[in-house]
C-alpha cells in the first residue's frame, strides 16, 4: 500500500484584512478521494498539528464540487483533519510522496516554514515525488536542493498574477506567486484562468489552480506506479 503525506497549512489570517483564510476544500478534497479510492493510504500533517484552518470563502455554494460535497458528508474524514500530525512528527521514509494543497494560507507559514522546507528538500533527496497545487508552490519558495532552489530550470505552474488579480488579493498577499516562483529560476507557464492546467518536471508536480488539483493527484499516481 502506498502511502502519501498530505502538507496543510496552519495560517487562518488574510493578511491585514481582518479576514479569514486558511486551505482551500477543493484542493485538499479532490486530491484525497482520488487518492483513497484507489487504494492509497493519506495522512496529513501540518506546522501547528491539530485542526487546520478552512478558508470560509471556499465553502461557499459556488466553490462547491463533488467532492466538497463528500467532504461534508464526510465525518471520519473531518474527525481526522482534527488531528493532523505536526510536521515534525512525521518523516519522508514513512511515505511514498507529498502533496500540499493550497488556499492562500501557504503564503504566510509553508513559504517560511523551515520544518516544511526540510520535509520538501527530504522527499526530493530520496527520490519521492513532491507535490502542490494552487498556492502551495509558495511552500517551494525557499526550498533548495544542493544550494540552488529546487524550482530552478524546472517547468513549474501556481497560482497565476492574473487570478490573483481576478479575486482582488494582490495586494494583500505577502508575494505573488507566479513573479517568485519566476525569481527562483522557475520555468513557469500557464493555462486559462481558473481551468485544469498542472506540468511535472521530473518528480516535481505543480498545479495552477482549484480546478488543477485532481489532475495533480492523478500525475502523482501515475509517477507511484513506475
Amino acid at each position: 500500500m502506498k502511502k502519501v503525506l498530505f502538507v496543510l497549512t496552519s495560517h487562518d489570517k488574510l493578511g491585514d484584512t481582518g479576514e479569514k483564510t486558511g486551505f482551500w476544500t477543493e484542493e485538499f478534497a479532490a486530491p484525497y478521494y482520488t487518492l483513497i479510492d484507489q487504494g492509497y493510504i493519506v495522512e496529513i500533517a501540518s506546522p501547528l498539528g491539530g485542526q487546520p484552518p478552512i478558508d470560509p470563502k471556499s465553502n461557499d455554494p459556488g466553490a462547491a464540487t463533488e467532492d466538497t460535497k463528500r467532504f461534508d458528508a464526510d465525518l471520519a474524514l473531518q474527525e481526522k483533519l482534527k488531528h493532523t500530525h505536526k510536521i515534525t512528527e512525521v518523516n519522508q521514509k514513512d511515505f511514498d510522496a507529498v502533496f500540499y494543497p493550497g488556499g492562500h494560507g501557504p503564503m504566510w507559514d509553508l513559504a517560511v516554514d523551515q520544518n516544511s522546507i526540510a520535509l520538501i528538500e527530504s522527499f526530493y533527496n530520496h527520490k519521492k515525488p513532491v507535490s502542490f497545487v494552487c498556492h502551495a508552490p509558495a511552500a517551494l519558495k525557499n526550498v533548495k536542493i544542493d544550494g540552488s532552489y529546487l524550482v530552478k530550470d524546472k517547468k513549474v505552474t501556481g497560482f497565476s498574477n492574473t487570478e490573483e488579480e481576478g479575486v482582488g488579493l494582490t495586494k494583500v498577499v505577502p508575494f505573488l506567486l507566479e513573479d517568485a516562483l519566476k525569481a527562483n529560476g522557475g520555468e513557469y507557464s500557464k493555462g486559462a484562468d481558473w481551468a485544469p492546467y498542472a506540468v511535472e518536471d521530473g518528480l516535481l508536480i505543480t498545479g495552477q489552480n482549484p480546478a488543477s488539483s485532481k489532475l495533480v493527484a492523478e500525475k502523482l499516481m501515475a509517477q507511484l506506479k513506475k
